[in-house]
């Protein structure tokens, strides 16, 4: 059963979005604050939280202050951020700080329902029209892309390995030994480094060309699953 963790002070929508979460989840744990300060406990008392989805415009936070006090205290819980704000530059900001997800409260149910799907698969989902700024375009050459490649961790160029052979989470855990929670965590990394917002996009682009062998990174040392 999958735990979500709704920070946002607005009633109505945090309905929405729990309406949305039950489209695919019907049986999900959702927990819901409406402030950082009671999401802060809400996570410490329960630590098996799957996804939090964060609106930004909160009481007792500015900006993104309240994504990076989360973010600091448990840096491996995927958070999608949801906000009225629909600027290119706050996307763009909350993706690169690290959000797994930009979901505009605009957005239909259904497509809310669509866009966790695909963060709790491992993909960053961000609104369709959303292009960000150095996201690979056909200007720019494959050197551009394996200087991404290189900042990898090992085990997630084994991870990326995996995906390019068409593997899932679950099987990528399996062929790894890993917990599938830190290949979906993995997953969301290499994606947010390499600048793709979707494993099928990283697919097709890392197709191109030749990737590092796991074993000859630099450092390479085998990371243990949780």
């Amino acid at each position: 059963m999958m735990g979500f963790l709704i920070i946002d002070d607005h009633p109505l929508f945090g309905e929405a979005l729990g309406n949305a979460i039950r489209i695919s989840h019907p049986d999900a744990r959702i927990y819901e604050a409406t402030s950082i300060k009671e999401a802060l406990g809400i996570l410490a008392s329960e630590p098996n939280i799957d996804l939090a989805l964060l609106d930004l415009l909160l009481p007792d936070v500015v900006g993104f202050s309240g994504f990076q006090k989360i973010r600091d205290r448990y840096p491996r819980l995927p958070i999608a951020i949801v906000s009225s704000e629909e600027d290119k530059h706050t996307i763009r900001e909350a993706l690169e700080m690290g959000a797994v997800g930009y979901l505009p409260k605009s957005t239909s149910l259904g497509e809310l329902s669509q866009a966790i799907a695909r963060v709790l698969s491992g993909s960053v989902s961000a609104p369709r029209d959303f292009v960000a700024v150095g996201a690979l375009d056909q200007s720019e050459t494959a050197r551009t892309l394996r200087e991404r490649i290189q900042k990898l961790t090992p085990q997630q160029i084994r991870v990326l390995h995996l995906i390019i052979r068409g593997l899932q989470n679950r099987e990528i855990a399996s062929e790894l030994k890993l917990a599938e929670s830190t290949v979906k965590a993995h997953v969301t990394e290499i994606l947010r480094k390499l600048k793709l917002f979707s494993r099928n996009k990283a697919i097709i682009e890392l197709g191109k060309i030749p990737l590092p062998v796991p074993d000859a990174c630099a450092g390479a040392k085998a990371e243990k699953a949780p």
